[in-house]
Formats: C-alpha cells, structure tokens, sequence
C-alpha cells in the first residue's frame, strides 16, 4: 500500500512552524525557547508586504528587533518559512562557539541570532512578491548580535 501526502498551502509556513524550527536549534545548544508575539509579528508582516513589489533582499530601517532575511524562489520553487529558518541555521557549522568567529569568509549571524539566549519573542512574515519569488522575514526581541558577546 503507498502512501500520498498530500501538501497544503499553509504546510510549514504556520506561526508553529517558525516557532518550531527556531525552537530546535535552540534547544540544540540549550537555549530557551523563543515565544510569538503579535507584536513583533506585525513589525514583521508590515515589512515584509514593503517588499512584496520588489523582493529586494534589504533589512528594514531604524529596526528595534534582531532581524533575518531570506528570500528565493520561482516556478516550481517555494520558500517555505521552515526553508528560511533552515538556510540560517545551516550557518553552524560556519560558527566556532569557543572562540565566538565565523569561518573566513563565511556568514554566521543569522543562525547567531537564531540562538541568541536573551532574544525570547518572535515574529515573522512570509509574502509571495510580484516577481513571484518568496520573502521571509523574522524579528526577535530583545535583537542579538552584540559585537564581543556570545549567542549562548
């Protein structure tokens, strides 16, 4: 007997989702799970419709949150918001905790930012943009990535 799953549009792009994908690289380096919050989601959403026109991989301006972003697609391709979180936690194995650095010429501070013990709320958007690619964006409250301190 085979078995067919069956994918709907909201497969992997719930608030659970984002919850549940960041929440598991946290628990991997025993760091406390973030929880939603509407208000950082909104932040979020607001943005994320600002580049639904052009899908420009650009943060926003005079933020108060940590930030991620990643965007992507086409046809017959779709960012999912679990893809996005795991495109930043992909940077591990790029990041050396023991001496808090990034491997030469490799980028660590989204999945830095994942991990960061003291953000503990979280909100994120995902939008189809008129190009028909995808873009995800995640805040986190309190940001991250203070220069000289260590995620975890």
């Amino acid at each position: 007997m085979s078995m067919t799953i069956l994918h709907s549009a909201q497969a992997q792009n719930s608030q659970q989702d984002f919850l549940d994908a960041h929440n598991q690289a946290r628990a991997e380096v025993g760091v406390g799970p973030l929880m939603w919050d509407d208000t950082v989601a909104s932040y979020a959403r607001n943005y994320a419709d600002q580049r639904r026109a052009d899908c420009q991989l650009m943060h926003s301006q005079n933020n108060p949150y940590g930030e991620n972003i990643a965007g992507g697609g086409g046809p017959g391709y779709d960012l999912t918001a679990v893809g996005a979180v795991d495109l930043w936690v992909g940077e591990k194995g790029d990041y050396d905790h023991n001496s808090n650095t990034c491997a030469p010429g490799k980028v660590c501070g989204h999945y830095t930012q994942v991990v960061w013990r003291n953000s503990v709320r979280l909100g994120c958007a995902r939008v189809q943009c008129n190009n028909g690619a995808w873009f995800v964006t995640c805040n986190y409250d309190p940001p991250g990535n203070y220069d000289g301190q260590s995620p975890y």
